[in-house]
């Protein structure tokens, strides 16, 4: 029976079946599955923030790719309509009905004739007309349905890139001065060493250390000592350029790097910070001084992030031993070396 079937379909019959199935399957059935496709290779791997900048470039292009096959699709519909119209104004002149007998025969004009045979035609190319309407009215539904998915995964995506970034942020900063973190003072250090190796640009790193600072907190409490960092904080970033990486290196401890910065252009640098403090009110009224310790490249140590840190200390230290509120810089170490380490 339907070998029968197929054997009687017109050609035009035919074609206009291969191009429903093309369309269906551009417009709804093969987008889908790049939908879910996305969804499950490069929506879901976007949690992990180190994939985002490697699957997004291929989401957006699989997005317009689904778009692309869509339009493809609506042409094809577009493409069937037509073809159906144009085989529905080729159909020749359906058979009219025997008259049964003794029934007289009304003749008819050749003018009544074809109006009659177009009225039946444009019958037919409404009715076909009105189920094309119906099927681009779901197309349209699911390609809007499409469209707003592919809105919320891109708003989706834009909250989870900017949680990313704060968390980032978060776990570079410190939580009493606002500074950057031992840990972002490190990997900036090892690009600026780098950067050293390979230009030969001057590099320099200042420590310094609060001088009684223990005694603020014993005598008047923790919240006394974070305002005095807080307010340390607050005099490096004034003080200090943009380019430059300001951080709290622990406890009482505060680092600064200092980019294109010689040992010269260093200990200006410390000498003003040093100024500023001694004339510097604190709210608990009690006067606060800093030591300070000064390493540079090329001068000091070979280019390598902790040896330049270790020289930095070294030198922080030797200006406690010579009695503390001073600058040292790395050859003021040798004639201290044979001292003990200070406290604070």
């Amino acid at each position: 029976m339907a070998r029968r079937a197929r054997a009687t379909e017109t050609p035009a019959a035919r074609r206009i079946k291969r191009k429903i199935l093309v369309a269906i399957a551009l417009t709804a059935f093969l987008p889908m599955l790049v939908v879910a496709y996305l969804v499950y290779a490069y929506a879901l791997p976007l949690l992990d923030p180190e994939a985002q900048e490697r699957n997004l470039p291929w989401m957006l292009v699989m997005l317009g790719g689904t778009g692309l096959l869509m339009a493809a699709g609506s042409f094809m519909l577009w493409d069937l309509a037509t073809s159906v119209v144009r085989h529905a104004d080729s159909l020749t002149t359906p058979r009219r009905p025997a008259p049964a007998p003794g029934t007289p025969r009304v003749a008819t004009s050749p003018e009544t004739t074809a109006v009659q045979q177009y009225v039946q035609q444009s019958d037919e190319v409404d009715s076909l007309m009105h189920s094309f309407s119906r099927m681009l009215g779901t197309i349209e539904q699911q390609a809007s349905d499409v469209n707003e998915y592919a809105r919320r995964l891109d708003t989706a995506y834009k909250e989870l890139e900017s949680t990313s970034a704060q968390l980032k942020e978060f776990s570079f900063k410190d939580e009493v001065t606002g500074l950057y973190n031992r840990r972002f003072f490190s990997i900036r250090l090892e690009e600026e060493v780098s950067r050293y190796r390979r230009f030969n640009h001057p590099v320099s790193v200042v420590l310094l250390d609060l001088d009684g600072f223990k005694a603020v907190n014993d005598d008047l409490g923790h919240g006394a000592g974070d305002e005095t960092l807080r307010a340390m904080a607050e005099i490096l970033l004034k003080q200090s350029r943009g380019i430059n990486v300001i951080c709290r290196y622990g406890g009482d401890e505060f680092a600064v790097l200092l980019v294109e910065t010689s040992k010269s252009g260093a200990r200006l640098y410390a000498d003003r910070i040093r100024y500023v403090l001694s004339t510097w009110t604190f709210a608990h009224g009690r006067r606060v001084t800093a030591s300070f310790g000064i390493a540079s490249l090329p001068e000091d140590v070979a280019p390598a992030a902790d040896e330049l840190i270790r020289a930095a200390d070294e030198a922080l230290y030797a200006a406690k031993r010579a009695g503390k509120n001073r600058v040292s810089v790395h050859e003021d170490v040798a004639a201290t070396r044979a001292g003990g380490r200070p406290g604070a």
